[in-house]
């Protein structure tokens, strides 16, 4: 529990660095490359959540004396089997607060759906519905249609439908409505996010000035007409959270203002590229690394509690065998013996049986690392010879 909200915390901080740093630089990458550019550098936030859990390499376990061990930690602590109740409280508020945005999300979807009432083909591959609760728009997830209003002959010229239709379809080629998906499973986990109304604002009016661009730029003469359409339809309603929708009222004097620009030179956009693609791997590679970073040095002085010798085998000691074995022996936060494995033996086969069942009676005082007991994997060697005075190890 306590391992979840640590986690729970740590993506909250890398979700500020991600926001913090795309705010600090999205006017050079508008400069660069324009607004597609300043959309697809969201790709940031995904990488800045995921990356940071990506599994580091493992540690080479230990070789220690049966007695006194070398600890290595293999994975994260484990919690204690004392937990106290703020973390329970914490949680609980956590997933209240998650279930009460799903709720919401799912109504004003759902809602959105009702209110276009039922659905009819058109020959132009759109679909024209009853109602019009925000429309034209790019509705669903597996299979997204484009869905218009019912007025949308008498409302825009065949010009101004066929740029609609294109800016819809160019949503569906791009993923928008996954984009829009993954945004409203980010607004569930981190609701309580200081940053993240801002967040979705902005990623949703970039992702809305990319599509426009990516629709007039193969086309400037078609901006004032783009800009025309734009004007005859604002969106003053309830959105739905996974629908692309063509009007947006919030944002249409930054929709406007960016089609007076001019289209981006090559060279200026190709360098966006790389620095887009840079940024990514850079802070997603630093966030991987940074992992293990401030980690206190685990305990190297663990000991055994409990070791119990192992049997000379009867056969072998009769015959006068001698030999070695060394086990792979992992040890939990609670200092209990798990998988036990046998890495060499000499004989093969002769000591194998006996040592692992000795193991498993052992306990241990847990490594540590950063106060706290962890799981570790110790390397014991084990050497079987005859003396005088009967089997012994």
């Amino acid at each position: 529990m306590i391992e979840l909200l640590n986690g729970l915390l740590q993506a909250s901080v890398w979700l500020s660095v991600a926001v913090l740093v795309l705010a600090a630089i999205r006017p050079l990458l508008l400069r660069l490359g324009g607004a597609a550019l300043a959309y697809r550098s969201w790709w940031l936030l995904p990488m800045l959540l995921v990356v940071p859990y990506l599994p580091l390499p493992n540690f080479p376990i230990t070789e220690a004396a049966p007695v006194k061990v070398m600890a290595t930690a293999l994975r994260a602590p484990d919690v204690s089997a004392d937990t106290p109740v703020w973390p329970l409280l914490l949680l609980a508020t956590w997933l209240a607060g998650a279930l009460v945005m799903a709720t919401a999300s799912w109504r004003a979807q759902r809602r959105f759906e009702r209110a276009l009432g039922c659905l009819q083909p058109r020959v132009d591959g759109s679909w024209q519905a009853q109602g019009d609760p925000g429309l034209p728009a790019l509705v669903g997830l597996w299979r997204p249609r484009v869905v218009v209003g019912p007025d949308f002959e008498q409302r825009f010229s065949p010009a101004e439908q066929d740029l609609i239709l294109r800016h819809e379809h160019s949503h569906r080629l791009h993923g928008d409505p996954w984009a829009n998906a993954a945004l409203a499973v980010l607004r569930c986990v981190f609701w309580f996010h200081p940053l993240l109304p801002w967040t979705v604002r902005r990623l949703l009016r970039d992702q809305e000035l990319a599509c426009d661009a990516r629709t007039v730029d193969p086309h400037p003469a078609l901006r004032r007409l783009y800009a025309n359409a734009l004007l005859k339809a604002q969106l003053a309603h309830p959105v739905a959270p996974m629908a692309c929708h063509w009007r947006s009222q919030p944002m249409l004097k930054e929709r406007i203002a960016m089609l007076k620009q001019h289209k981006r030179k090559a060279l200026p956009w190709l360098s966006g590229q790389v620095l887009v693609v840079g940024l990514c791997v850079g802070l997603g590679g630093i966030a991987w690394a940074g992992q293990g970073a401030g980690a206190a040095p685990v305990r190297v002085d663990a000991k055994a509690k409990e070791v119990t010798a192992p049997k000379y085998p009867k056969s072998a000691f009769e015959q006068g065998v001698s030999g070695k074995v060394v086990l792979r022996v992992e040890v939990d936060a609670q200092g209990r013996t798990g998988d036990i494995r046998v890495l060499t033996s000499t004989p093969a086969g002769v000591f194998d049986a006996v040592s692992i069942a000795a193991a498993k009676e052992w306990t241990f005082e847990p490594a540590l690392q950063d106060g706290k007991a962890v799981a570790s994997a110790l390397k014991i060697p084990m050497t079987f010879k005859l003396d005088n005075t009967g089997p012994g190890q």
